[in-house]
C-alpha cells in the first residue's frame, strides 16, 4: 500500500535561530505518523543571515528537505504562495518558521482531512503576543468582514492543511499578488476550524513591520470589497447636499441679518480643511485600488528562483 505524501511548506526570512528547531519538530511529528511520507519545503526569501547555509546542511543529510532560494526578497505575500503551488503532496500544510504555530496540531489536521475535509485550518483565538497587537488584528478582522463580499475568517493566518484539489484550484488562479487567506474563503469548500493559543516568539525577530501589515490589510480590502469605492461616492453625494444646504442657510441669514450676521474666516478655514482631508482620504483609497489593478496588469512572476535543492 502506497503511503500518502504530506507536504509541509515553510516560508522563511532571516530565521537562522529557528530553522533547526522547525526541522526537528516537524520530523518528530512524522516519526510518529508512520502511515505517511512527507516532504518539507523551505522557501527562503533571500535571507541576509545564515538561514540558507543551515538549510543546505540539513538538506544534505535529509532528502525529505527541499529548498527554494529566491533571487531577491519577493515579499511575504508571493513567496509562500509560490511554494504552496510547487508542492506535490496529497495534502499540503503551511507552517511558518517562527514556531508561533504549534506543530502538534498537524496530527489533528491530518485526522480531519482523512475524515473528508478538504481544508482544515488553525484559528488563534488566544495569543501570548502583545495584547495591543492582538486587539488591533481582531479589530481589523471585524472591519474587513463588514466590508468584504466574502466572509473571511477571524484570527486565521494561513496555518492549516489544504487538500491537493485546493492547490490545483489555486494553480489555475492567475494572480501575481494573491491574498491567500481570502482565496481560501472565496473557493467555497467547507472549512474545519481548530482553535489554538498562539505562543510568543521565543527566538529571532519578526520581519513584519507596519508596512507589511498595512500591505496585507489593504490587499484584503481591495481584493474582496468594492464598498470603500461606493462609500466614497455616497459620502461625496451626501456632503454635496449638506454643503448646498449650509450655503443656502448662510445666504438667507446674511440677507435677513445683513449687519448683525458676520460670516468670518473660521467656518471657511474649517470647511476647507475638512473637505480637503475627506478628498485626500478617498483619493488614497482609489489609489490602493489602482495600485492593485496595476499589479494585475503587469503580470510579473510571483517569484524568480535562484536555486532549488532536493527537488
Amino acid at each position: 500500500m502506497n503511503k500518502k505524501l504530506i507536504s509541509i511548506v515553510t516560508p522563511c526570512y532571516n530565521e537562522e535561530d529557528n530553522i533547526q528547531a522547525v526541522y526537528t519538530q516537524i520530523k518528530m511529528v512524522f516519526d510518529e505518523l508512520k502511515n505517511y511520507e512527507y516532504e518539507h519545503i523551505f522557501i527562503d526569501n533571500s535571507s541576509h543571515d545564515n538561514t540558507v547555509g543551515l538549510l543546505k546542511e540539513i538538506a544534505e543529510k535529509d532528502k525529505n528537505i527541499k529548498i527554494i532560494v529566491n533571487a531577491r526578497n519577493f515579499g511575504h505575500i508571493r513567496s509562500p504562495y509560490h511554494a504552496l503551488i510547487q508542492s506535490s503532496g496529497d495534502a499540503i500544510i503551511l507552517f511558518v518558521a517562527d514556531l508561533q504555530d504549534p506543530p502538534e496540531l498537524i496530527k489533528d489536521f491530518i485526522a480531519k482531512w482523512e475524515e473528508g475535509f478538504k481544508i482544515v485550518i488553525g484559528v488563534k483565538n488566544e495569543s501570548e503576543e502583545s495584547p495591543l497587537m492582538f486587539r488591533i488584528r481582531k479589530g481589523y478582522y471585524n472591519i474587513i468582514n463588514r466590508l468584504s463580499e466574502t466572509e473571511l475568517i477571524k484570527n486565521y493566518t494561513g496555518f492549516g492543511l489544504y487538500d491537493k484539489m485546493i492547490i490545483d484550484i489555486l494553480k489555475q488562479i492567475d494572480d501575481p499578488y494573491p491574498y491567500f487567506r481570502g482565496l481560501i474563503c472565496d473557493i467555497g469548500f467547507e472549512i474545519f476550524r481548530i482553535s489554538y493559543k498562539q505562543p510568543a516568539r521565543k527566538r529571532g525577530v519578526t520581519s513584519n513591520n507596519f508596512y507589511t501589515l498595512y500591505d496585507v490589510a489593504m490587499l484584503g480590502i481591495t481584493n474582496h470589497s468594492k464598498i470603500p469605492l461606493r462609500l466614497a461616492t455616497m459620502i461625496g453625494f451626501v456632503m454635496s447636499i449638506v454643503s448646498f444646504l449650509v450655503a443656502i442657510v448662510y445666504f438667507v441669514f446674511k440677507l435677513v441679518y445683513w449687519h448683525q450676521f458676520t460670516i468670518g474666516l473660521a467656518p471657511l478655514v474649517i470647511g476647507l480643511f475638512f473637505f480637503a482631508s475627506i478628498q485626500l482620504f478617498f483619493i488614497g483609497i482609489i489609489g490602493e485600488y489602482i495600485g492593485s489593478i496595476h499589479t494585475q496588469v503587469l503580470k510579473r512572476p510571483r517569484v524568480i528562483e535562484k536555486e532549488r535543492i532536493n527537488f
